[in-house]
Order: structure tokens, then C-alpha cells, then sequence
């Protein structure tokens, strides 16, 4: 099962072609992002100011199917799709709202980060049992841990963000 939630096109968000400017896309899937915790009752403020954890963007792979205008709604659909120890990968399908026509898909992996030390760290229980909610497949049990040139292990997508201490 997806996460759902409808991002409105605003005046600024549209290029002088009179259609979204791509990079605004990636500002949709946030909000959704936030969107999960705030509607699950995870405040996403206190997740950073206060929990000092974040979620930065790793790799990114998007296809653009359909514009969308101002005046137009993007209906966002989130799954998760992989989730690691310390990293996952989220789904972001949209549809305009007024016809559901299929307009972008996106796959964003994070990695869990502890922000004061700007390190990867486990993605903790509570975020982790949200995120199983909206899972679309469940994660094999026992994946091969891959390793960094120092042997330290990591999660399949993890980056240079995403090194375990």
C-alpha cells in the first residue's frame, strides 16, 4: 500500500514554457516525504531539530511522462520499495489530479543519517516500523553485505554520505 497526499502547482513553479520546471519535482516528493511523518503523527521538524536525524538524498532516477501546469494538483503516490539498515529507496509516482494522468516517476534512495556527526546511522525502530507500513515488498532477510575499500559494510545503495562508522 501507498502513501497519498496532493501537492498544488503554484505560480513560481512553472518554467516560461508555462509548464513545472523539473527540478520543482523533487521539491514534490519531499513534501510528500514529510507528508508520511506529519500524517503518521512524526512530527518531521522534530525529526531533525530534535532527533537530529535526516535523510539525504543518495541517488535519484526519474522519468518525466506528462507536463503539469499551474493551477494544476500533482496526486503523489509514495511506496517504499527497499529497506535497508541504514538506507532506503522510496517510490514517488504522480498523477495529475484533474485527469490521473500518469506525469512522473521516481525512485529516491536516502540514507539515515545522525545529523550532528553527519554519519550513517541505523534508521531506528519507530521510522522503520513507518516505513514498513507503505512497503511494496519486503526486504530479503539475509542480503550480501557489500564493503568499502577501508572493509566496512554497506547497505546496497549506500554513498559516500551513507559509510558506516
Amino acid at each position: 500500500m501507498a502513501f497519498r497526499t496532493t501537492i498544488p502547482v503554484r505560480f513560481g513553479d512553472v518554467d516560461h514554457a508555462g509548464i513545472v520546471y523539473y527540478p520543482r519535482f523533487y521539491i514534490y516528493f519531499h513534501e510528500a516525504f514529510e507528508d508520511l511523518f506529519n500524517e503518521a503523527g512524526h512530527s518531521y521538524v522534530q525529526l531533525l531539530d530534535r532527533d537530529r536525524i535526516g535523510f539525504p538524498t543518495v541517488h535519484v532516477e526519474t522519468d518525466f511522462k506528462a507536463p503539469l501546469r499551474y493551477g494544476d494538483s500533482l496526486d503523489v503516490e509514495l511506496a517504499v520499495m527497499r529497506l535497508g539498515e541504514r538506507s532506503a529507496t522510496m517510490r514517488y509516482t504522480g498523477y495529475r489530479h484533474r485527469d490521473g494522468q500518469l506525469c512522473v516517476i521516481c525512485e529516491i534512495t536516502m540514507a539515515c543519517i545522525d545529523l550532528d556527526a553527519f554519519k550513517a546511522r541505523v534508521i531506528p525502530p519507530d521510522i522503520r516500523a513507518l516505513f514498513q507500513r507503505f512497503q511494496l515488498t519486503p526486504s530479503p532477510a539475509a542480503e550480501p553485505a557489500a564493503q568499502d575499500r577501508e572493509g566496512k559494510t554497506l547497505d546496497a545503495h549506500d554513498g559516500p554520505a551513507g559509510r558506516r562508522s
